[in-house]
């Protein structure tokens, strides 16, 4: 899929073993947060440990445990470093095609990439792990639900929206509606989908 795939994992490849010179923490950690987008992205979240992080991306336990506070959160920091670039907001000036370029792209990645059913998993962890349930309403919730809102002000600024049109509820009517089929699969998540949220919430739904 165009702009929206995913670079594919190399079955079994390892970050690169660094020397044991100090590196600033930043690169430190971004390391390992590539080494745990390309784990999960690859297998899930059957064999992920800190144990298994730390042997495969050359970083102590004792980094690890001092930056993340659980597994849970360090999976979803790491999941978020892997898709955040394939679920940017694109800005061209037409937010009617911003948003289907957008909405396409996410439903693409949760229902032909492992990342859709990975974060369900991480949903379902969040219920009974306080620090990944407060982190992923930090980082993921509310940080890609920030990232629509200001693409709708931006659009409203512009005079394509109307003033008075509470932009947080946009958000719900179209991202909310592919998590609830996504979470409840009664019907399927598609294009055809996605089009036809966008469809309604951009044409009305009244006779003219």
């Amino acid at each position: 899929m165009t702009g929206s795939s995913l670079p594919a994992a190399t079955p079994g490849a390892t970050a690169p073993r660094r020397g044991r010179g100090r590196r600033p923490a930043d690169e430190v950690r971004a390391d390992v947060l590539r080494t745990v987008g390309d784990i999960l992205l690859r297998e899930g979240l059957a064999d992920f440990t800190f144990e298994r992080i730390a042997r495969e991306s050359g970083v102590s336990k004792a980094t690890l445990y001092k930056w993340w506070p659980s597994v849970g959160v360090l999976a979803l920091e790491g999941y978020f470093d892997a898709v955040e670039d394939t679920l940017a907001f694109p800005d061209t000036g037409d937010i009617r095609a911003d948003i289907t370029t957008q909405l396409h792209h996410f439903v693409e990645l949760m229902t032909t990439t492992p990342a859709g059913p990975l974060l369900i998993q991480m949903i379902g962890q969040s219920q009974t792990d306080p620090n990944l349930a407060a982190e992923y309403r930090r980082l993921y919730s509310s940080g890609r639900r920030r990232l629509a809102v200001d693409r709708f002000r931006h659009a409203q600024e512009l005079g394509q929206i109307r003033p008075e049109v509470d932009v947080r509820v946009l958000v719900d009517q179209l991202w909310g509606a592919v998590y609830h089929r996504l979470l409840v699969p009664d019907e399927p998540v598609d294009l055809s989908f996605a089009d036809a949220l966008i469809g309604n919430l951009f044409d009305g739904i009244t006779q003219r």
